[in-house]
């Protein structure tokens, strides 16, 4: 098949990411040139239902014309400035924000680019917290089994994806692996709660042994992602939060994929009505349109960089930190969420996606542990070859929906602008592709 000039240029020119590039000599990519709400077009004209949020950050549609408004006004306001030494308006009232909807218990906003970088803060933070203290041999971190954190060298220190992590062992300093409340691993006669509680208690187990030198424990609460969208019983953070507290463990929520609503409240930790020291936002947080991550942080952790002494404050910074562009774009988003009502609208939007999966796979041979939270829906598919994400990614394209599985995980997170013909065309779409993988 002759290759389109841009592609041939793409390929050439730019190195994709999370991508063997040679591949694509029989997977061509896909030029995208234009976004409508729920869908993206590609240079052929045709339309793709964007299953997945554009890698899970999209949350009120491409060309949002409420997010597109903010940021033409903010552009001709001011574009950038450097955060150190100087503030603006939009990083203001975005903390602001945050802080409110937390109930003012993690009241202090510290600024990056992306979720990485969010989660490379927050191991930070929590290390410096204990040398501030006057304890610095607790500089170590427990993550849990599955966990995915980002993918630079700090970050995959508690990142527990082996594709990701094992090139790159040799640069990382490893944190210890505690099990993964995984409700799906549940023995006969168990619920999903004594899962959680049969986790957590490995994990007081690690803590009791080791606290003396662990800083912070780190979890995505209620579902574990990039390791198979892995979901658990609130359960598991009730426990792990007094296990924190009793043994003087920071507890670090990286909410980076399951915040700004995706589990079906706006902080996943809300589910469990427990509230962590500090809390990693990203991905959602601009609407899916400009790099920006965050972690907010409590009234104690601040305090305990609070001094005199420069080698106290926590010394870590982004060029574009605070970027005001970024932050517009976010205080658009926070404001379709009041506008429109989101959180409840979702209700009835995540019902419809649960009901349109369960019509389709509930009965299917193929399918293993059918599942959902909140606008997050997903299945293993039993016995599934090597090369099946690759084959149910171009098979739906052909469907047009864009789905990518992780590995035998098919997994659902579409923009919340979604309706009901849409979801019903995105269900469909995935049957015929798992019916063409399987073949």
């Amino acid at each position: 098949m002759p290759q389109s000039p841009l592609l041939a240029r793409s390929l050439a020119a730019v190195w994709h990411p999370c991508t063997q590039m040679k591949q694509h000599e029989q997977l061509p990519l896909v030029p995208i040139v234009r976004g409508e709400g729920a869908w993206l077009v590609d240079a052929d004209g045709r339309r793709l239902l964007d299953g997945i949020s554009s890698w899970w950050v999209n949350l009120f549609g491409h060309c949002n014309p409420r997010i597109n408004a903010a940021l033409r006004d903010q552009l001709e306001r001011l574009e950038h400035v450097m955060l150190a030494g100087f503030t603006h308006e939009p990083v203001v009232e975005l903390s602001e924000r945050l802080a409110a909807l937390t109930g003012h218990r993690l009241g202090h906003a510290f600024y990056a680019s992306d979720g990485a970088s969010a989660t490379e803060i927050a191991l930070k933070m929590s290390a410096h917290y204990w040398r501030n203290l006057g304890r610095p041999g607790k500089n170590r971190f427990v993550s849990l089994a599955g966990s995915y954190h980002g993918e630079t060298v700090g970050a995959l220190a508690v990142t527990d994806v082996s594709i990701f992590r094992d090139a790159y062992a040799p640069l990382v300093r490893a944190g210890a692996l505690v099990p993964s409340p995984d409700a799906r691993l549940a023995q006969p006669g168990e619920s999903a709660a004594d899962v959680a509680r049969r986790a957590a208690a490995v994990l007081e187990a690690h803590l009791a042994a080791h606290h003396d030198e662990t800083a912070a424990l780190i979890v995505e609460p209620l579902v574990q992602g990039a390791s198979g969208m892995v979901m658990y019983d609130p359960d598991y953070l009730r426990l792990a939060r007094a296990l924190c507290d009793r043994y003087e463990v920071l507890l670090v929520a990286d909410e980076i994929a399951v915040g700004c609503g995706r589990t079906g409240t706006f902080f996943a930790c809300e589910q469990a009505g427990i509230w962590p020291d500090l809390l990693c936002l990203s991905k959602g947080i601009s609407g899916g349109y400009l790099p920006l991550s965050l972690v907010l942080a409590t009234d104690a952790v601040y305090a305990a960089f609070y001094d005199d002494a420069t080698a106290r404050g926590f010394l870590h910074s982004h060029s574009y930190t605070g970027n005001p562009l970024a932050c517009r774009a976010a205080l658009a988003t926070l404001a379709i969420f009041d506008e429109d009502d989101v959180l409840t609208a979702n209700r009835t939007r995540a019902e419809m996606l649960g009901e349109a999966m369960r019509a389709r796979f509930a009965d299917h041979p193929a399918v293993r542990h059918l599942r959902r939270r909140g606008m997050i829906a997903a299945f293993d598919v039993a016995d599934a070859r090597p090369d099946f994400a690759r084959r149910f990614f171009a098979a739906g394209l052909d469907y047009g929906v864009l789905l990518r599985p992780l590995g035998d995980t098919v997994y659902f997170m579409p923009p919340y602008v979604v309706g009901e013909d849409e979801i019903g065309h995105l269900a469909d779409g995935a049957a015929a592709a798992l019916a063409a993988a399987l073949r």
